[in-house]
């Protein structure tokens, strides 16, 4: 089999500088990436060096130091500086250079209770955690993740977002240990945020400002804290959400889903570094705040931000500093991003990343639309009305293909007032839609799905009562529009919140899709959790809405994104480096993917928004399953050494110190993934794989079967594995062969496991025809 050689699409990136951008002498913010530090300098040696480095290219010593943004001088070598094009193209040309990054606003942002239980982790109302760490071990504890774990109590863990709000009960450090002895790392203060507000739980923060300041000026007290406090509520939800306490009768606006709020890993330590901006995140800022977090004692990272667009290594900050946390085996977990459904737009894509796809829930909140032809269609949120639709009430200048969607300054005030309103989504934020009924004088809307859309619907705090409907019942409240002539009538009802209303996990429309265009032979995302109405504690400094019209103020919120899937997993990934301490950060990757579940609640596979079947490129390996994770039984491991070859394979020759890149190094296909991805098959390929047992039966023997794709065989050699001993590891190929033609570029789909008589180890395929 010959596959067509895929051009390393971060060559064509290196070339930042075209000719007419030689010639711009203003000054931009690029990060030199000189890769690792080859030996053991002083922080003082390491600023030094990249001083000179500016020299060589300014015109004094003084400007040199005045450019200097960040020295990078932990586990990462480099420098962020601010740089004339032309500057930035003479230092990408030094021998000792690996990239040159230009960094600039909006290249990156944020990917923006029931979901543990549903999830399968056990945190019952009324458990009191802390109690239970004093109290000897049951039997029936003692198989439980959480306990094997020890609630994640031992583990130190970071969240890299916009800040934290430190008096929610979520971090409330009552009955915790001494903070551990390994722990590094500062507490930064800044504006309303002092030193008392670390504490056993919280046990360090930091803010990184300088890359925006760079761009913007000085921040605006006012737009931000200048400080780790969080002011967006993101940061303080996607923390809590990983490792916050448990918090009795939590609920969020409206008592929706009382109960008890919990992270995942409720008694790890945490450590927050704050990028500062919002939904604004520079490279150099992100940068930094890594090559803190792995020199502060940090073992696991979620990172719930992701770039606009998939980005080659090289372009990538959150890959680089990914990078150089698998060296020293931290675990990095991203969300995957909101950009689906369409296809090829996944990011955080490096196989050295744990990458994560949303899903919906089996919650849901339902009330009842009651139309004035009796029909009743059940909602999901919140007076009898009168109905129309935003079609029938826009203004005569709004274009044609925006009049259904209440868009800003949309509506007809004496068409609208003292009624309901239904919006379609599409363009604009949800928020604003219920904004721009409001401000017509609309007593309510109901959000309606598109085809697109199918079955996603969000419990959101909007400034009016409203309701969110699937697609086929939108269908059904236009048809009965049409069919009153300007009668129509409607009444809201209450909702509540039932569990077990349908068939779950089901993939969110939003969470971004597969193929990997970055590393094609990378399966992207790995796995999926719950990312949407995700309960947590809320910026109490940011209303529910985040609108500055909003006045309210919350403790708890709802919010949806693969960000709040991510540190779902980010939770895991902590629980078992607790169970597992010598485990490296790909054996865990490995384990939480193999065990991951294709099935919903009801024995089916997972579906998409619109009820179709989901395929690895939504959800990777399938939904995360915690309760297995712990005990996989083999594991694909790799090394910083892997990763590097990997590289070489990619075209990128000197991303490791002291490493020379062989003159023919590995396939890229055949790095050792959990997961097997094949662009453009022509005939036959052999992959090879290797699997080291984990099991507790150090005596085990697996045994091979497949599903393949369509028109396709898969086979290995050998067939069967023999272990003798935990920590044994087999080698194995895999012969993918085409024996139909099924059409150019189209993906097909299936898997492999390896199975003994407690375990399947489970990876998926994905394959597309050459």
């Amino acid at each position: 089999m010959n596959i067509p050689t895929i051009i390393p699409l971060f060559l064509s990136l290196l070339l930042l500088f075209p000719p007419l951008a030689i010639c711009d002498e203003r000054q931009r913010t690029y990060i030199v990436y000189l890769g690792s530090h080859t030996q053991q300098y002083t922080p003082d040696q390491i600023l030094e060096t990249h001083h000179s480095c500016l020299t060589s290219v300014k015109d004094s010593e003084e400007e040199a130091r005045a450019s200097l943004i960040y020295s990078y001088k932990h586990s990462i070598n480099g420098f962020a500086a601010s740089l004339t094009p032309q500057q930035a193209s003479k230092l990408n040309e030094l021998e000792e250079v690996v990239a040159v990054i230009e960094s600039r606003p909006r290249k990156y942002s944020t990917h923006t209770t029931r979901s543990w239980e549903f999830s399968g982790l056990n945190l019952a109302a009324g458990y009191d955690v802390a109690e239970s760490m004093k109290k000897e071990t049951t039997m029936a504890e003692a198989g439980d993740l959480l306990h094997r774990a020890g609630y994640g109590k031992s583990l130190i863990v970071g969240i890299l977002d916009s800040g934290v709000w430190p008096e929610a009960e979520s971090f409330s450090d009552e009955g915790m240990e001494a903070v551990p002895k390994s722990w590094k790392g500062i507490c930064q203060t800044g504006q309303e945020f002092n030193s008392s507000h670390c504490n056993k739980k919280i046990i360090g923060a930091r803010y990184y400002i300088k890359g925006f300041e760079t761009y913007y000026g000085r921040l605006d007290a006012t737009e931000d804290y200048r400080s780790p406090r969080d002011k967006d509520g993101h940061g303080t939800h996607t923390a809590a959400t990983f490792a916050g306490r448990q918090v009795r009768n939590a609920s969020a606006l409206g008592g929706f889903a009382r109960g008890t709020a919990s992270g995942g890993a409720p008694l790890a330590r945490l450590a927050v570094y704050k990028k500062i901006g919002g939904n604004t995140c520079f490279d150099e800022d992100m940068l930094a705040a890594m090559d803190d977090a792995i020199a502060d004692g940090v073992q696991v990272i979620s990172i719930s931000i992701g770039a606009d667009e998939p980005l080659s290594p090289v372009n990538d900050s959150l890959s680089i500093g990914a990078l150089h946390a698998a060296r020293k085996n931290v675990v990095v977990v991203c969300s995957g991003g909101n950009d689906g459904p369409k296809p090829g737009t996944v990011v955080n894509t490096p196989p050295w990343i744990l990458t994560v796809g949303a899903s919906n829930m089996d919650r849901g909140f339902l009330g009842t639309v009651v139309l004035g032809n009796g029909m009743k269609i059940t909602v999901r949120k919140t007076l009898r009305l009168p109905l129309i639709s935003a079609a029938d009430a826009a203004l005569p200048w709004v274009p044609d293909n925006e009049t259904d969607q209440c868009l800003p300054d949309s509506l007809a005030p004496e068409k609208v007032r003292g009624k309901i309103v239904l919006c379609l989504r599409g363009s604009g934020t949800r928020y604003l839609k219920g904004v721009e009924v409001k401000r017509a004088g609309g007593a309510g809307f109901i959000l309606a799905n598109t085809a697109a859309l199918g079955d996603d619907v969000f419990l959101e705090p909007h400034v009016l009562p409203t309701t969110a409907v699937t697609y086929d019942e939108t269908r059904e409240i236009v048809r009965y529009i049409r069919s009153a002539k300007g009668n129509a009538t409607a009444r809201l009802r209450e909702p509540r919140t039932v569990l077990g209303y349908k068939a779950a996990p089901f993939m969110a429309s939003f969470s971004s899709r597969g193929p990997n265009v970055i590393h094609p032979c990378i399966l992207k995302p790995d796995v999926a959790a719950p990312g949407v109405n995700i309960l947590a504690a809320w910026s109490q400094a940011s209303p529910p809405t985040k609108l500055s019209q909003d006045r309210r103020s919350v403790k708890y919120n709802f919010d949806s994104g693969t960000s709040m899937a991510c540190p779902h997993v980010a939770a895991l990934a902590a629980l078992l480096k607790a169970i597992h301490p010598t485990w490296s950060s790909a054996a865990i990757r490995s384990a939480i993917m193999t065990t991951a579940s294709t099935r919903n609640n009801k024995g089916r596979t997972i579906t998409d928004e619109r009820g179709h079947t989901a395929t690895p490129f939504q959800f990777g390996s399938g939904q995360f399953c915690p309760s297995k994770a712990a005990d996989p039984g083999l594991v694909y491991d790799a090394s910083y050494t892997d990763y590097l070859l990997y590289l070489c394979s990619y075209g990128l020759k000197n991303a490791g110190e002291r490493f020379n890149c062989p003159k023919f190094p590995p396939p890229m296909y055949d790095l050792n993934y959990p997961s097997v991805s094949v662009p453009k098959l022509n005939g036959t390929l052999t992959i090879k794989r290797s699997v080291m047992n984990v099991g507790g039966d150090g005596n085990a023997v697996y045994f091979f079967s497949a599903k393949p794709p369509l028109g396709m065989t898969v086979t290995a050699r050998p067939s069967v594995l023999f272990f003798s001993r935990v920590g044994e590891r087999k080698e194995f190929t895999l012969t993918i062969e085409a024996r139909e033609y099924y059409g150019e570029g189209g993906y097909g789909f299936g898997w492999y496991s390896w199975r003994d008589n407690y375990h399947v180890v489970r990876s998926p395929i994905a394959v597309s025809m050459g």
